[in-house]
């Protein structure tokens, strides 16, 4: 028997991701959740986590577990065990697989899958709707909930869908106490607390991008030090949604100099590069002189890119080919 892990990975739109094998593999061309099989002394946590950062160039963060699927292939026997994931990334960058798509839940089931991917599409759809049934009575914020609730904290921490996000989101934009607090949560080094907060002020943002500006310089000014990623790519996309002429030249000097390393590192994130280009886009029609060297470090990314940071690339590099050219700034 082969033990194998697997991930439901899940983005912020709660849309599914699935990849597809390549024509020389057992199952040709089918659709399956990503993973692999479990290494000598390794926990299945650690198998998933590892198997997805190896594969997809992805960080995951463990929400909940879905029953073991025992099935034979006739040439072999798998016992999958699937995990139900959170992610901020939105393009991963395929080294196994020839395709992925995200692609919503209902349509799991009409998806050409292996089959004992069909099983565990089958046990993840009946979990998602006995919780989204019992979440409208289970989870309410309000407006006047204590912002100092530990229940507030343990709520943030064990989110496990967007209509939950958008529940705490609404909230914080009523009471400004919990808004703060889930900006102190996302600088937490609790990993999994830190990737909500920061992913349900995403939302606040997206709504309200106002509510940031007074703490916009801050969050510029530490990200040098966020250790968390899933933290920083809530955060460079927060940065990403504001008008950057609210930060002073000094911190967005700052931020220059972050983002065109983030671009130019082998190592960051794809999500950091795809928002660090946005980023760099906003701050070159402040300093009209970031642009050759903004089109240049995109041109060089795209080479070795993936499809879904060539994409963004070439939406970048054609936003910087028609943006009105005026006066250039002083210097950074």
């Amino acid at each position: 028997m082969i033990i194998v892990t697997c991930a439901v990975i899940r983005n912020e739109e709660n849309q599914v991701l699935i990849v597809q094998r390549g024509e020389a593999t057992d199952h040709p061309f089918k659709w399956e959740f990503p993973g692999g099989k479990l290494a000598p002394e390794e926990t299945e946590e650690e198998c998933i986590i590892r198997e997805v950062e190896e594969e997809l160039s992805m960080e995951i963060v463990i929400c909940g577990k879905l029953a073991e699927v025992n099935h034979d292939y006739g040439h072999k026997q798998i016992r999958l065990i699937p995990f139900i994931c959170d992610t901020l990334d939105e393009m991963p960058f395929l080294t196994e697989h020839v395709a992925y798509r995200w692609v919503e839940e209902k349509d799991l089931m009409i998806l050409d899958f292996s089959e004992a991917d069909v099983f565990v599409a089958k046990n993840y759809l009946e979990r998602i709707n006995t919780q989204k049934s019992s979440e409208a009575q289970n989870i309410v914020v309000h407006a006047d909930t204590p912002a100092d609730s530990a229940d507030l904290k343990t709520l943030v921490s064990n989110m496990m869908s967007t209509r939950e996000a958008d529940w705490v989101a609404s909230s914080a934009i009523d009471n400004h106490a919990i808004f703060m607090k889930l900006f102190e949560y996302s600088f937490s080094h609790d990993k999994k607390l830190a990737l909500r907060a920061s992913w349900t002020l995403t939302k606040v943002c997206d709504r309200f991008p106002e509510i940031i500006y007074p703490y916009l310089g801050q969050i510029v000014e530490s990200l040098n030090n966020i250790g968390n990623e899933s933290a920083l790519r809530s955060f460079l996309r927060i940065i990403s949604l504001c008008d950057l002429r609210q930060t002073n030249s000094r911190q967005q000097g700052i931020l220059t100099d972050f983002c065109f390393k983030a671009l130019n590192s082998g190592f960051s994130a794809i999500a950091v590069k795809a928002y660090s280009m946005e980023v760099l886009y906003k701050l070159s029609l402040i300093y009209h002189e970031l642009v050759n060297e903004l089109a240049t470090s995109i041109r060089i990314l795209m080479e070795d890119g993936s499809a879904g940071i060539t994409a963004r690339g070439r939406m970048i590099l054609s936003k910087l080919a028609e943006r009105p050219i005026g006066p250039e700034s002083s210097h950074l």
